[in-house]
Formats: C-alpha cells, sequence, structure tokens
C-alpha cells in the first residue's frame, strides 16, 4: 500500500477508534485544568519549531500529521475526559500519581497529551551535547554517552508495539534507560518504569511511518541529530533539585 494510501486509512481509523467530532477543528474546550511544562491546560499549545525544521530527519509532512491529528486528539479527548470529574483542574502530576484510580480515558489521553508536549521540548536542532554534569551522571551510569545511546536504542528498538523510550531519573538520582507502552510515562503510578523524565522518543509508528516505513531502527538512529541537549541539561539540573 503506498504511503499516502497508508495514512489516509490510519487516519479514519485513529478517528473513528480515538476522536470525536472536534478534534480536528482549532476550537479550544472551555474547561480549566492546570498545565504543565509551562502550558495551560486550557490551550493547545503550538509546536515549538516550524514543521520543517528538522529536517532531513524528520519529515515536514510527518511532523505535521503527528502534531496537529495525534497530538491534537489526545489533548482534546483528555479535557473531555476530565470535564466535570474530582480530577478536574488538577495538577497533571496529581492525575499522573493516581493513574492506577482513572479511567482509560485519562490514562490513555493524559499520557498522550503530556508525552508528545514533553517530545517537541526535547527535540531541536544546532545542540551541543550534553552537559559536563549529565555526562558524568550518564557515564555512570552507563560507562560512556556512546553506550547510553547504545542502551536507549535498544530499549526504543526493542518495545513491541507503540510506546515510547525514556531517560529518567530515579529517586535515587541515578540515570536509568527503559521503554513504557502505549501512552504511559515514568510519572504514573500505574506504570513500571518510575521516575523524572529527561528524555524521551515516540517509537508509535505514526512517528516515522512516512519517511522510514518499518524501519523502525533508522529513525531512532536519526533521532540523535534532533535531540535538544540543552532542554535535556535543564530538566536534568531541575530534577537534582527537586
Amino acid at each position: 500500500m503506498e504511503r499516502r494510501k497508508f495514512f489516509k486509512s490510519v487516519g479514519l481509523i485513529t478517528a473513528a477508534a480515538y476522536i470525536g467530532p472536534k478534534v480536528f477543528g482549532n476550537n479550544q474546550v472551555p474547561v480549566k485544568a492546570s498545565g504543565i511544562e509551562g502550558v495551560p491546560a486550557s490551550e493547545f499549545p503550538p509546536l515549538p519549531f516550524a514543521y520543517n525544521a528538522l529536517e532531513p530527519y524528520i519529515d515536514a509532512r510527518t511532523m505535521e500529521i503527528h502534531y496537529d491529528k495525534h497530538h491534537r486528539a489526545y489533548y482534546t479527548n483528555f479535557i473531555n475526559a476530565i470535564k466535570g470529574t474530582p480530577i478536574e483542574g488538577k495538577p497533571l502530576s496529581d492525575i499522573f500519581s493516581t493513574m492506577s484510580k482513572q479511567t482509560d480515558a485519562v490514562r490513555n489521553n493524559g499520557g498522550g497529551y503530556y508525552n508528545h508536549l514533553f517530545f517537541w521540548k526535547n527535540l531541536g536542532t544546532g545542540s551541543s551535547g550534553p552537559s559536563a554534569d549529565l555526562s558524568s551522571a550518564i557515564t555512570k551510569s552507563f560507562g560512556s554517552v556512546d553506550k547510553f545511546k547504545d542502551t536507549f536504542n535498544t530499549s526504543a528498538k526493542t518495545r513491541f508495539g507503540s510506546g515510547w523510550a525514556w531517560l529518567y531519573i530515579g529517586a535515587d538520582k541515578n540515570l536509568a534507560v527503559a521503554s513504557s507502552p502505549n501512552q504511559d510515562n515514568p510519572l504514573m503510578d500505574i506504570s513500571p518504569v518510575k521516575g523524572t523524565p529527561l528524555l524521551t522518543l515516540d517509537v508509535w509508528e505514526h512517528a516515522y511511518y512516512l519517511k522510514y516505513q518499518n524501519k523502525r531502527p533508522d529513525y531512532i538512529d536519526a533521532f540523535w541529530n534532533v535531540v535538544n541537549w540543552e532542554e535535556v541539561n535543564r530538566r536534568y539540573q531541575q530534577a537534582l533539585k527537586g
């Protein structure tokens, strides 16, 4: 099946399975909710770069579909899922810490909203690499920066089905790498991976299929060309203070 037809069919399936009639519009849902990553949840945040900013590693069309269809759908469905419930208006950190008590709609869409917001911020160009402090911590946990990348790549490649690969800092302040299924993340009490996330990679097929088809390893290798290390460094310092 050619790529255009594939994504058209995937889009229709996704729309039928996950999103309502308002998802693809620009209307905001007038529901109060505490934000995260510095963005109020009453707003759908803009992408922090142009659709073509990460080419040739991530193509503009994939970025447009990923952000304006998939991410927007998770956001809108999350807002709808918490509307009129006791968790409306609560911080996402509180919602995630009690995710085992929430509905699947909150879990899947809240995770999808946050994970993508996090993902966009750890992407960029012209980044210089991990700071001296982060490099030292990486070397302590993995042996070297290259060995860390190998470990992260393996985690991303071996995540069966859809999910995310994470670099995170645990309660012991040490770094670790793992993957989570679907839209789970290390902040959720229901997740086997627990800690403060520093870096993530989306390995759902919609994140790479237009350009890389079934070659997920090629997409993962390309990812290292567009990591915003300044943001990862900032998150690391913030996590140490937390």
